[in-house]
């Protein structure tokens, strides 16, 4: 799980976003409730986002697996032979 990774910030702030506007414009939410409800969020959505990298992970190994590979790419062409040796 990444907790630091943008993506999982900028969940975890929407997800919060109405703490965050009562507690910074309205104040009549404290800062410390604010917060708490910020970090339980970063949690939250990294444990999200993890799981759906995982189910989306399977559909990327699947394309490599089948992707076109060109004529030209399948061919080996061997070095020539090393004349010092």
């Amino acid at each position: 799980m990444a907790l630091i990774r943008p993506s999982t910030l900028l969940l975890a702030t929407g997800m919060s976003a109405p703490a965050l506007w009562h507690a910074i414009i309205v104040k009549d939410l404290s800062g410390t409730v604010a917060m708490e409800r910020f970090l339980l969020a970063v949690a939250v959505s990294a444990v999200l986002l993890a799981g759906l990298r995982s189910i989306t992970a399977v559909y990327q190994r699947h394309r490599i697996a089948t992707a076109p590979v060109r004529a030209e790419d399948r061919t080996v062409i061997e070095p020539p032979p090393n004349p010092s040796e």
